[in-house]
């Protein structure tokens, strides 16, 4: 089925619709503000020369979340996930126009690093309901086309708020930087705005949970939220599936992640002239776009294949197509080298993605669903932080190894064959339930 004809099926629902609506909005608005914080980041000439900083960079914006969202995430299953998107998106509009004022103003950078950390946070905590929430909006049979567009659409809505964001920053012509990156997250919190109120469409218990947890007092949310995520990786690790498929996403992430790292020092030290933040935001910004054609490929052929191959044979084939990809720069830096490994490994890492979320979801039952993608959030921020980090240790100041390159590839491969040996079919859910979630088969 092509991915028109997919996406004309998908949009009879009218819950699809406005969540889809909702999600492209909001990606579009994550796009523009990214160019925005990573232009003050990692592309001034003062700053994120090595991979050391941008190491740095990756843990302020990171590493808070990965020890804050845990306790946040389990009220995915708590909070209706529609008031959860709309209102998140009026308090990133709102963290937007804080950021801007504070560049504008000349503020400490230590202010601009905790507003850009509660907006990056609460992106993930958006996203994690709404990919929590689509299985209540398309029927079970349409759960893996859904899987495939819904995220890639929002990739490549977010690739073109990103490009939106780079021509309001470097095109329009404007009086000084400062002023440059005002414009892009202007743009953002427009975007934010549009998001929340297609989010507003939805009725109040559409996205569910079902059954939401009780509330309670602060002090008794914080422990029992501890308990019910630990409770959730148990029943995670009982069902097998869903526990493996986590793993293998984080692993894409961490190998993903140090190309990521790899071609933001490329786009600084080889692709750019040094000391031209213009020309370099604008090399890594073609290197995203090629990226995006991987994503927008992987949205096509996975619905395909996920017909023909079983989930796990499809998360195979994607490592064992990262491994091409990667190994072309095991042989090359030239800039052809870098576009089609950008476009060949996002295809594999969005590929494996689609399949780990339709694993995740089916082998999950709906009222721990949440905190079941809170750790795959948490897994993906642990997964980029240690790439940052790896990169800091192994990486030169231009972003190129060799050797690096070759170990990435082979590291793909193997964890192609490991994960190739791995169980195929759940096992029954566990007779100890986490926390107010009923037995299911």
């Amino acid at each position: 089925m092509s991915f028109a004809r997919d996406l004309a099926m998908l949009w009879r629902s009218r819950g699809f619709r406005k969540l889809a609506t909702a999600r492209l909005l909001s990606q579009a608005g994550d796009g523009m503000f990214q160019v925005g914080i990573a232009t003050t980041f990692f592309f001034e000439p003062e700053k994120a020369g090595s991979p050391a900083e941008i190491a740095q960079g990756f843990f302020i914006l990171l590493a808070p979340f990965t020890l804050v969202g845990p306790f946040v995430g389990p009220l995915i299953d708590r909070w209706q996930r529609q008031r959860i998107v709309l209102v998140g998106n009026l308090v990133r509009l709102s963290l937007a126009a804080g950021i801007a004022f504070t560049l504008a103003a000349g503020a400490p950078d230590w202010i601009l690093f905790v507003l850009a950390l509660l907006t990056l946070s609460i992106n993930r905590f958006l996203l994690a309901s709404m990919t929590a929430g689509l299985p209540r909006v398309v029927e079970r049979d349409e759960l893996l086309v859904a899987n495939s567009l819904l995220p890639t659409l929002g990739t490549v809505a977010a690739a073109a708020g990103g490009a939106l964001g780079a021509i309001v920053t470097f095109v329009v012509p404007t009086a000084s930087d400062l002023s440059l990156a005002f414009a892009a997250l202007a743009g953002a919190g427009v975007m934010f705005g549009l998001s929340s109120c297609a989010a507003a469409r939805l009725r109040k218990k559409e996205l569910g949970p079902e059954v939401p947890l009780a509330a309670f007092s602060f002090w008794r949310q914080v422990k029992e939220l501890s308990a019910e995520l630990a409770s959730g990786f148990v029943y995670l690790r009982a069902r097998l599936t869903p526990l493996h498929a986590l793993m293998i996403m984080a692993t894409q992430r961490l190998l993903y992640g140090l190309m990521f790292v790899s071609a933001i020092l490329m786009s600084r030290h080889v692709l750019a002239v040094p000391g031209k933040p213009e020309e370099a935001v604008g090399q890594f910004a073609i290197v995203l776009g090629f990226a995006a054609v991987g994503f927008g490929l992987a949205a096509l052929i996975t619905p395909w294949f996920g017909k023909r191959f079983e989930r796990q044979q499809w998360i195979v084939a994607c490592l064992c197509v990262g491994a091409v990809g990667q190994g072309l720069l095991v042989f090359s830096a030239e800039p052809w080298a870098l576009l089609t490994a950008a476009v060949v490994v996002s295809f594999a890492v969005q590929g494996g993605k689609i399949a780990v979320d339709t694993i995740v979801q089916r082998d999950t039952t709906d009222s721990v669903r949440g905190r079941a993608f809170t750790l795959y959030d948490m897994a993906f921020n642990v997964a980029f932080i240690s790439a940052a980090g790896i990169g800091a240790l192994i990486l030169p100041i231009t972003g190129y190894s060799r050797t690096v390159m070759a170990t990435v590839t082979a590291t793909y491969l193997v964890v192609a064959l490991v994960y190739a040996r791995a169980p195929r079919v759940a096992r029954p859910a566990p007779d100890a339930e986490p926390t107010g979630v009923p037995a299911t088969s």
